[in-house]
């Protein structure tokens, strides 16, 4: 079973930057897409950015293209997600993702495998 384990969250000044992590287990993840999807107070989960673990692969929200990069850990089944320019609506509970060959990056119901999130706040 897929376990997913995020941290590094916490509170930045707009303009500042965090990198969250996601700590993967429980599956051989050669063939997996890696993602990260963020939900604010009364919106729905939105996709923010993922990363063929195979191909190295990546894909973004245009929301964040040029301000947030994700990126793979070479020796260990982590998943990074490297925020900078943050701004108060990037604020967010951001969670990690993982699905074997998923087609479409985007939707959040294609996906089934989340951990618990991580609390990212970012004030004016």
């Amino acid at each position: 079973q897929v376990q997913l384990v995020e941290s590094g969250g916490g509170l930045v000044q707009a303009g500042g930057s965090l990198r969250l992590s996601c700590a993967a287990s429980g599956r051989t993840f050669s063939t997996y897409v890696m993602g990260w999807f963020r939900q604010a107070p009364g919106k729905e989960r939105e996709f923010v950015a993922a990363i063929s673990w195979s191909s190295g692969r990546t894909y973004y929200a245009d929301s964040v293209k040029g301000r947030f990069t994700i990126s793979r850990g070479n020796t260990k089944n982590t998943v990074y997600l490297q925020m900078n320019s943050l701004k108060p609506e990037d604020t967010a509970v951001y969670y990690c993702a993982a699905e074997p060959g998923v087609a479409d990056t985007t939707t959040p119901s294609l996906w089934h495998a989340w951990g618990q999130g991580t609390q990212v706040t970012v004030s004016s």
